[in-house]
């Protein structure tokens, strides 16, 4: 039986380079008023690729990136809004709780917290350019 977003650990977030090979990655997200939420190191290939095309595919996995469900068509953007990303720590704090609080030990201590990015990502296609 395949494994839904609601119940999974972990999603695989595919994104895409610019000559459009995916390049897909096992992540720890949350759900927040109907989008998902998982945060990267800022210069991370994930976070480059998504500020040149918000284009991306989401699909449960396990924490080594095997797919528990079906690929689904999603657009994903760097989150620029303070009030946003705390509102995405809280949800992935209430979800992995103690494993968060370490990770985020450890990225204070190594002077990392501040460089990470929240990415949002919402099922569906992008939104393309308005027809006149």
């Amino acid at each position: 039986m395949a494994t839904t977003l609601k119940t999974a650990r972990y999603l695989n977030l595919a994104t895409f380079r610019r000559n459009g090979d995916a390049v897909n990655t096992p992540v720890w997200f949350a759900e927040r008023n109907g989008a998902y939420y998982v945060f990267s190191a800022g210069e991370a290939g994930k976070v480059k690729r998504l500020r040149n095309s918000s284009r991306a595919r989401i699909a449960p996995c396990d924490m080594r990136g095997k797919l528990l469900g079906e690929w689904a068509e999603a657009h994903a953007v760097v989150v620029k809004d303070a009030a946003e990303m705390d509102a995405a720590y809280r949800a992935l704090r209430d979800k992995y709780g103690w494993q968060m609080g370490l990770l985020d030990f450890f990225s204070r201590l190594g002077g990392k917290i501040d460089q990470r990015a929240v990415i949002r990502i919402r099922a569906g296609r992008a939104p393309g350019p308005k027809r006149r």
